[in-house]
């Protein structure tokens, strides 16, 4: 009983899945894979997923106001989100994807920054917005991982 139970959640969760793909509109090559992979299990052990092709899903929170090149979408837990990073112009997602379901993938990546990296991008943040910035706030390197994305599917 268990075992049939098991088999009909994940033919629907397959089928859920497709039809999502279908419904949406497609931003670059969409997606591909066939199940999602947690955000929350990805940020439990990252380095295990570098490298490697991922789809997540879920409702977009973030999205660039700029050039539309990332999105981030909010995990499965509370205040866990992951952000979807493409080349710009490549890729453009719009302002009014924000709120909406999404699904993205691509490549997992780690990127290390100095503490020099971090003041030059910060410093430049802030001119952008107009805000001022203290070199001193920067306390020390940083690793961020994110989806370097190659489609998805927004709906």
């Amino acid at each position: 009983m268990k075992i049939r139970m098991f088999v009909l959640f994940a033919i629907a969760a397959i089928l859920a899945s497709s039809l999502f793909a279908e419904d949406g509109k497609k931003y670059g090559a969409g997606v591909t894979l066939k199940k999602a992979t947690k955000i929350s299990e990805i940020l439990k052990n990252p380095k295990e997923y570098v490298g490697k092709k991922v789809m997540v899903s879920g409702t977009v929170v973030g999205v660039c106001e700029h050039k539309g090149c990332w999105i981030d979408i909010a995990g499965d837990k509370e205040f866990e989100k992951m952000k979807i990073k493409v080349k710009d112009g490549e890729i453009v997602f719009p302002l009014t994807a924000k709120g909406k379901q999404a699904m993205a993938e691509g490549i997992f990546e780690e990127i290390n920054i100095s503490k020099e990296q971090l003041i030059e991008t910060k410093k430049k943040q802030a001119k952008e917005r107009g805000t001022k910035f203290d070199p001193a706030s920067v306390k020390g390197p940083m690793t961020i991982y994110r989806i370097k994305g190659t489609g998805a599917v927004i709906k």
